[in-house]
């Protein structure tokens, strides 16, 4: 394979063998994001809460998919309140209100979309 045809490969697809290696030590008293990717219509965005961080309550002026990697979480949408944990999986619509307080340590996948 010529040096051109890795080049193209790289703008093909973005390959992340595990996106938890995307998050530096999480600190107590703290939260840290990564912003991995981000194109037109997709923004992928990794965080990591030490227990006991909250994002409160806001909106999102796109749909988002919440992916819970590690850790517990309450998380509320809307009136709803409810518990993450590994493999949870959510859809939002733009505009819902929501907020995250993580229990434990916890990593999630946020990805804004159009």
């Amino acid at each position: 394979m010529t040096t051109e045809d890795s080049l193209k490969k790289e703008l093909e697809y973005l390959y992340v063998p595990d996106l938890g290696d995307l998050v530096s030590e999480i600190e107590p008293d703290s939260i840290v994001s990564r912003t991995f990717f981000a194109e037109d219509r997709l923004k992928g965005i990794l965080f990591g809460f030490a227990a006991g961080q909250e994002l409160s309550e806001h909106t999102a002026s796109r749909p988002a998919v919440l992916h819970f990697l590690t850790g517990e979480a309450q998380l509320v949408l809307g009136d709803d309140t409810l518990e993450a944990r590994p493999g949870t999986w959510v859809h939002m619509p733009a505009h819902l209100p929501h907020s995250v307080l993580a229990q434990t340590e916890v990593t999630m996948l946020l990805l804004l979309l159009r």
